[in-house]
């Protein structure tokens, strides 16, 4: 976690997103499998983000991903799928028969992922409680 941080902010942003191709159709597969993996890559180090665990079906992909708060998660998702639908349209258009750039559906899921909700709450429960305690230990602290 010490490696995620921006000049005014430490970060820990990981999402599970999951995309479909256009019509669940099953295009990804082959080469065109690999190719993909290896844009996701080179798009993410763009953006300062990591891809922590992924794994493509022939209609859908699903990554778990670290995003830094200065993008949003829609901004992440619209780079990447815009940008590889760009990518295999150029290359594959007119050997698979794909229309124009619409590669992938419309929409995406996301979901947070990240510490236990019950492991947070209780920190901010706690939280005052530890903030008196060192409030009452620096009140008689000997000034030298």
């Amino acid at each position: 976690m010490d490696d995620n941080h921006l000049s005014h902010s430490t970060w820990d942003c990981k999402y599970h997103l999951v995309f479909a191709s256009k019509y669940r159709m099953k295009r990804l597969y082959g080469e065109l499998r690999r190719e993909l993996v290896e844009q996701f890559r080179k798009l993410c180090l763009q953006k300062g983000c990591q891809i922590v665990e992924g794994h493509m079906m022939v209609d859908h992909v699903h990554i778990l991903m670290s995003i830094p708060p200065k993008y949003s998660v829609s901004h992440i998702v619209g780079f990447l799928k815009g940008k590889t639908a760009l990518y295999v349209a150029n290359k594959y258009a007119r050997k698979r028969k794909y229309r124009g750039y619409h590669f992938w559906a419309r929409g995406y899921f996301v979901s947070t992922t990240g510490y236990n909700e019950q492991v947070v709450r209780r920190y901010i429960r706690d939280q005052e409680k530890a903030d008196k305690a060192s409030d009452h230990n620096d009140l008689f602290k000997l000034i030298p």
